[in-house]
């Protein structure tokens, strides 16, 4: 509050300022201490003249116009001879955690093994139900057995010697241990960047896992009355943990990729014919084993009640045969390409000739041919020829596309889609093909108990020269034919 006045009355609201205190000391008067005459909140207004005062400032220059704008010289840039800005360098991402190679690599192949096994140990312990087997020990042993078949390892019975792998099992195995690879892979840190010698260490870690896997497998089932070889139980698992482990870490790391693109292209193109040829090849040979099983289903239900089980039992033994249906695709494949198959000692399943013995008592073998096909039966031979002609259309297809795309690129030169590279590939395809052909006979036979069944399935050398000579015959019509169609 402001005191009042001598006379006793408060100041008028319009005379309310703080009284002038005078110069300070030593510092002149309140604008000469600060330099500036600056306007008190009771000064009067200023006016518009004052406002319009001119400044020291210059006056912007005016903007030019269009006419003043294209008469400018232009002036040229050396952009290559530019001082070069050294940006900072940026920080880069911590690298991903990494897992132990020999910790990841084992830890993959034994979920790998197990969730391989169980489908086994199922199937096996309904198909036992027949013979009274309902402990969860003789299960085990039993599921145990048929897995380590499945991997190609030879079973000693009383009988004699068991050997004809389930190829279901052995597919769907294959299977697991190759995404065993691809997680090994990944929790290692080469996902997408790794190379195949990286790739190759990862599969070779995941292979040593498998292998001491099968090892306790094979320990566990060996027996009286069932035999089981632990060394070769580990060199069997060691070799097939190997190899499909190396398919599943060469394509997350890319290696298979960049491979492939490194390679001749004539090479790649007929790697490529060759398995489409083989695929081709062994589905026709499916769809017979289908079709034959599928004719003779009276034979088949007959073989399948006699055995007097429940209705547990025999779905047991129908997955027994699911089993080994690619056994019977493959025998059928080698069958439509001419050396066919044996079913025992002193046995023939061909086209021309048919000579078997006491076949086996499940419903499968019901399709195998009673006799030789003759008249239309005879055309069935032409089947595996249409399939190397499709392979062959469908890499004249592949590499015309290829072709239209670089010319519409404006990239003209190189021999894709010539004769002498698209016939090359298609000739490179067969001896593919019967490679592979001769390898899925390999592994598709083996003993059965006595010895009288100790030869069963194809010859693979036959079945190898066979599928050599039809997939390249019919692939490098296909092609040649799709080309000269295409004009040039």
């Amino acid at each position: 509050m402001r005191s009042p006045t001598p006379d006793g009355q408060t100041p008028a609201a319009d005379d309310r300022r703080d009284p002038a205190t005078g110069p300070i000391p030593g510092m002149g008067t309140d604008a000469e201490a600060i330099g500036l005459d600056l306007p008190r909140h009771d000064d009067p207004p200023l006016t518009r003249q004052q406002v319009a005062e001119p400044t020291d400032e210059p006056d912007p220059e005016p903007e030019p116009d269009d006419a003043e704008l294209r008469n400018r010289p232009t002036e040229r840039l050396d952009v290559g001879n530019r001082p070069t800005v050294r940006l900072p360098r940026q920080r880069t991402a911590p690298p991903p955690g990494r897992a132990p190679l020999l910790v990841a690599g084992p830890v993959a192949a034994l979920f790998a093994a197990t969730f391989s096994f169980l489908p086994v140990a199922v199937v096996l312990t309904l198909a036992q139900l027949s013979e009274g087997v309902n402990a969860l020990g003789g299960a085990t042993r039993a599921g145990l057995a048929g897995w380590l078949l499945a991997h190609g390892v030879p079973l000693g019975t009383s009988l004699g010697p068991l050997g004809l792998p389930p190829l279901a099992v052995a597919v769907f195995a294959a299977w697991r241990v190759s995404r065993a690879g691809v997680h090994t892979s990944r929790a290692y840190g080469i996902a997408h960047r790794g190379s195949p010698l990286q790739a190759a260490a990862v599969a070779g870690t995941v292979a040593l896992g498998y292998g001491v896997v099968g090892t306790a497998a094979a320990l566990l089932v060996d027996r009286p009355g069932l035999e089981v070889s632990a060394l070769r139980a580990f060199l069997h698992f060691v070799v097939f943990g190997f190899f499909a482990a190396l398919v599943g870490a060469l394509r997350v790391t890319g290696a298979l990729r960049v491979m492939a693109v490194r390679m001749n292209p004539v090479l790649r193109d007929g790697i490529r014919t060759g398995v489409v040829g083989a695929v081709l090849v062994l589905g026709t040979g499916a769809a017979m084993a289908g079709l034959s099983v599928a004719l003779s289903g009276g034979d088949a239900a007959d073989v399948l009640g006699a055995y007097r089980t429940g209705v547990a039992g025999q779905v047991g033994i129908t997955l027994i045969c699911l089993a080994y249906a690619p056994n019977a695709a493959i025998w059928a494949a080698a069958y439509l390409l001419g050396p066919g198959f044996a079913v025992g000692v002193d046995t023939v399943v061909r086209t021309t000739e048919v000579d078997v013995g006491t076949l086996l008592p499940l419903p499968l073998a019901a399709g195998i041919p009673k006799g030789p096909v003759g008249g239309m039966g005879a055309l069935l031979l032409a089947v595996p020829v249409l399939a190397g002609m499709v392979a062959g259309w469908l890499l004249a297809r592949r590499v015309l596309r290829l072709r239209a795309g670089d010319v519409a690129a404006g990239y003209v030169g190189g021999r894709r889609g010539s004769w002498g590279s698209l016939v090359g590939a298609a000739a490179l395809g067969g001896p593919i093909a019967g490679l592979l052909l001769g390898a899925a006979a390999l592994v598709s036979r083996g003993p059965v108990g006595g010895p009288r069944l100790a030869e069963m399935g194809p010859v693979p050398w036959q079945v190898a020269v066979a599928g050599a000579v039809v997939v390249t015959i019919g692939a490098t019509v296909g092609a040649a034919a799709t080309r000269a169609l295409a004009g040039p």
